[in-house]
């Protein structure tokens, strides 16, 4: 394995520090404070996302984590995509768009119906992937978060069950 190699992982509980590092970088890039919410899933991501039926990915480049990507079941059947990140330094080899993909692998294969996502009008590299990636744009929804004013989702087309 080359020692450049970039790999997508599952979380680990060694990655717990890691997990709430990254995201409270992007936040404080992005000029957003750490809100309730944020502190309930970077605080304890075993109790809020894994134990709850969700899953955490981590882009590794060289053995170190440069990137995350939570997600969340929903109520609904659905997942929620969650605390995103790669850092700056990592960005634009595809380790975002690869993220994505584990969270819509881990998705379908539980049969969820969409992915859904909450984010910022201020995140333009982020919405272009997000549409890139076949999320459209969603009217207002309810959230926790003063940062979001943009909701999106994409439909997974369902797997007949044979």
């Amino acid at each position: 394995m080359s020692k450049l190699e970039d790999l997508i992982v599952a979380y680990t509980p060694d990655h717990r520090d890691v997990w709430k590092a990254l995201n409270a970088d992007w936040l404080a890039e992005g000029g957003f404070a750490l809100e309730a919410k944020d502190h309930l899933t970077l605080d304890d991501p075993e109790g809020q996302i894994l134990a709850k039926g969700g899953h955490i990915f981590f882009a590794e480049r060289g053995g170190v984590s440069v990137g995350c990507c939570g997600l969340i079941a929903m109520a609904d059947g659905g997942y929620e995509v969650t605390k995103m990140t790669v850092r700056p330094e990592a960005r634009g080899g595809g380790l975002a768009l690869r993220l994505l993909e584990a969270c819509e692998a881990a998705a379908r294969n539980a049969g969820a119906h969409r992915l859904y996502l909450e984010t910022s009008s201020t995140l333009g590299p982020a919405l272009g992937l997000y549409a890139r990636f076949g999320f459209v744009n969603l009217p207002p929804q309810p959230t926790p978060y003063a940062r979001a004013d943009v909701w999106m989702e994409k439909r997974l087309i369902s797997q007949a069950k044979i």
